[in-house]
């Protein structure tokens, strides 16, 4: 399935707008995790517990996306776009959705003579 940012297909024909395609995940961090976190922001520095635990999400929230867009027949996915926000502390909320569409092969235009 192509996944894109923008409307550009490269060399595919979107043939089909199926319309709006999301998935999303709220997402926490067991309670070590999160007093570790506390202490780390005393010092400063990446919290690499929150990071993981970000891009744990979005990989969940990207995957249900493209299951949404497969269950409807999608070829593709186009401008698709992720919004992460804090529910509470140590929980994160993130949304990933785009465009569903069909996509063919443009045609090689004929050949002169």
């Amino acid at each position: 399935m192509l996944i894109s940012t923008s409307e550009n297909t490269g060399n595919l024909l979107i043939t089909q707008n199926l319309g709006l395609v999301t998935g999303s995940v709220v997402w926490s961090k067991h309670i070590g995790r999160d007093i570790m976190a506390g202490l780390k922001t005393i010092i400063g520095g990446e919290i690499r517990g929150y990071t993981e635990m970000i891009m744990q999400a979005r990989q969940v929230a990207h995957d249900r996306m493209q299951q949404h867009a497969a269950a409807i027949g999608a070829d593709g996915i186009i401008c698709v776009r992720l919004s992460t926000s804090s529910v509470m502390q140590g929980m994160v909320e993130v949304v990933a959705y785009g465009t569903a569409v069909k996509l063919a092969a443009r045609q090689a235009p004929p050949l002169p003579g």
